[in-house]
């Protein structure tokens, strides 16, 4: 059993195969897909998985706190495993791609900004976007 399916089923959840399968595709991917994504993966292990289920499950397992949506601002909504471990995003505008990273600097920094403002820091998302330097040319 995959840790996503085991964390689904630890919330009670009803596993159907496809959902199993959609959890599957979800524990294995090394990126953030998004539905479309999901869904190819997810007709390579079970041609009869619809579009439609997919965006169902996404939803299901995204209201019961198993994963987490991104809106990375390409317009479509990427996913990953929810996580007690913390990381931010940078996502490269040209590709799409997205690097996961932690920074205790930063981390620091966003608590000290909320207790100035008489805040608890309790959960953040940080997100940044860039385009990759040109390297000079020798």
């Amino acid at each position: 059993m995959d840790r996503l399916e085991k964390l689904c089923a630890e919330k009670g959840m009803r596993m159907t195969e496809q959902r199993r399968v959609i959890a599957r595709v979800l524990s294995l991917a090394e990126d953030h897909p998004d539905v479309e994504e999901i869904h190819r993966r997810a007709v390579e292990i079970d041609a009869n998985i619809s579009i439609a289920t997919v965006y169902r499950t996404m939803r299901l397992f995204e209201e019961s706190g198993v994963v987490e949506r991104h809106d990375f601002q390409d317009g479509r909504a990427r996913y990953e495993e929810a996580s007690e471990d913390h990381h931010d995003h940078l996502i490269d505008l040209r590709s799409g791609e997205v690097i996961e990273f932690v920074n205790e600097e930063i981390e620091k920094l966003q608590r000290r900004i909320a207790e100035e403002h008489g805040y608890k820091l309790v959960d953040h998302r940080l997100e940044l976007y860039g385009v990759r330097l040109e390297k000079p040319k020798s």
